[in-house]
């Protein structure tokens, strides 16, 4: 048998995606997940991605995150949930709930000390990651955003194979470099016949608080173009908001009263329920 390529869209094998899934813990019930990936780190994914989270939660979905950043993840921190909190049973994990209700499950909520590092070969992390949806009991879930490490390593290629991904949202920055790296995540997207759903840029622009002017230190923004070239949407555009900055670091994400990401739910809600 030729070694696999991971290029479903122009494999001539037998088998199929679908023998590829993993299957869900037997008490869990997902509606839809949706990957938040980036080509570089730094750029704020997990910022999007609990963002996502709340403001879906807010139009009264039920929602949870898989943090599937193993080495770094940030997600229990922006929720201000702490470490070895995770509970278990005969039926599997239970994700750790925040203030608000969104179910939660992250390498950080079952060690005892959050900042002991996590040195493991890739295929461990990708089995961690895969057990996150095979092992945890999520049970009602109407949407589901996975916080993907930055690359099209390992963690990438098994959530893209092993979990039901109706989409994925990509997160950049205004750099030059931009389009190069929002290409490679397209790209990979491509090979494995998922959605790409939208372009969030981060670091977008600042407000001046006396002023109200529109600065953009990093230039004028070519998200819209790059949507157009790779026929996707822009799903927004964010400010650098020390506000922002201020309640994930405090772990009250979910009190942020900003309406950023609105527009971004619009066209995931009309996107996956036509």
């Amino acid at each position: 048998m030729a070694e696999c390529s991971h290029d479903c869209s122009n494999c001539s094998s037998k088998c199929s995606k679908e023998s590829l899934l993993a299957p869900a813990n037997a008490a869990s019930r997902v509606k839809h997940v949706i990957g938040v990936v980036s080509g570089k780190g730094g750029v704020g994914k997990s910022l999007v991605t609990s963002m996502l989270a709340v403001t879906m939660a807010r139009r009264g979905y039920r929602t949870a995150v898989l943090d599937a950043d193993i080495t770094g993840p940030s997600i229990p921190k922006a929720f201000g949930l702490k470490p070895g909190t995770v509970e278990g049973s005969d039926l599997g994990m239970f994700p750790v709930q925040t203030k608000t209700g969104i179910e939660v499950m992250s390498l950080n909520l079952l060690v005892d000390d959050e900042t002991k590092p996590v040195v493991w070969r890739g295929p461990v992390i990708a089995g961690t990651v895969k057990q996150f949806w095979t092992d945890v009991v999520w049970g009602e879930v109407d949407f589901m955003f996975v916080d993907m490490p930055p690359g099209t390593g390992d963690v990438p290629l098994t959530v893209f194979q092993s979990l039901p991904l109706d989409g994925i949202v990509i997160v950049t920055s205004p750099q030059e470099l931009v389009s190069m790296i929002v290409e490679k995540a397209v790209n990979m997207a491509k090979l494995m016949d998922i959605e790409v759903l939208g372009l969030v840029e981060n670091y977008s622009y600042i407000v001046c608080p006396d002023c109200g002017k529109v600065i953009r230190p990093y230039g004028e923004s070519k998200i819209n173009s790059l949507a157009k070239e790779y026929g996707t949407e822009v799903l927004a555009e964010l400010p650098i908001d020390p506000e922002l900055a201020s309640v994930v670091d405090k772990g009250v994400v979910e009190l942020f009263e900003g309406d950023y990401m609105d527009r971004a739910a619009d066209l995931i809600e009309k996107s996956l329920n036509k």
